[in-house]
């Protein structure tokens, strides 16, 4: 119940207790939470506080509102645990999802200056360009598009572009990957990626660009990547 007489604001309190209701499972994505009304006379509280506790959670991306209709539960985010390198098909599997791809573009092109200097090449040097939509159960989760030193990678085909690149280069070349470097930042889903993941003009996405190298310090890839923010988030286990 809510505690009027506690020092913790009593839209926070309520923020929690839904919030907990939706970690542990009785409140399910895509359930209509009762209305503020309703929320208001349960707790004898007013609605403004009531409304501060659910714009909280839809700033948090728990829930969402659907205008004329009410508030709906979010679907569960999938968390990606930082620091350690996976591949998108290793991190579905650990979550017991099937993972998949859809071939949007595999090409072989000339680098461009930001593709070559993160590859460690020389300009207009050739690499494979590899675009893929990473899906987890056949929900569409990112865009992901992959560069490759063609001079240093040989024998990737379309074929092997619709499977794990990772499984290929470990399993099939018996590269040895040992770390990479990666950016996260937030943006908006622009026209084109809207289309492939199945958004809406507006929404929001996190941008991330990964650069991977093999143990003895050579670039084996240069990764851009659009992740629905909608459906995917990371944790980051920081220790002093």
């Amino acid at each position: 119940m809510i505690n009027k007489s506690s020092p913790i604001p009593i839209y926070h309190q309520l923020e929690e207790r839904i919030k907990t209701e939706i970690e542990e499972g009785s409140l399910k994505s895509g359930d209509l939470l009762p209305s503020e009304r309703e929320y208001a006379e349960t707790f004898k509280i007013s609605r403004m506080t009531v409304r501060q506790a659910i714009s909280n959670l839809v700033s948090n991306g728990y829930v969402y509102r659907k205008k004329g209709t009410g508030t709906f539960v979010s679907q569960k985010k999938f968390e990606q645990i930082l620091p350690g390198l996976t591949s998108f098909t290793e991190d579905m599997k650990r979550r017991g999802m099937v993972p998949s791809n859809e071939l949007v573009e595999f090409s072989i092109l000339p680098a461009s200056e930001e593709v070559a200097h993160a590859l460690d090449i020389k300009n207009s040097e050739s690499v494979y360009k590899i675009e893929r939509i990473r899906l987890a159960d056949n929900f569409p989760i990112a865009l992901e598009t992959t560069f490759v030193s063609k001079h240093r990678i040989e024998g990737i085909t379309e074929e092997i572009a619709h499977t794990s690149l990772y499984e290929y280069f470990e399993s099939t070349l018996n590269l040895n990957i040992d770390h990479a470097t990666q950016l996260i930042e937030s943006s908006i889903i622009n026209s084109e990626e809207k289309k492939l993941l199945h958004m809406k003009t507006g929404d929001p996405v996190l941008l991330i660009q990964r650069t991977t190298y093999l143990d003895d310090g050579t670039p084996l890839e240069f990764v851009k990547s659009v992740y629905r923010a909608d459906r995917y988030r990371f944790m980051i286990d920081m220790k002093r």
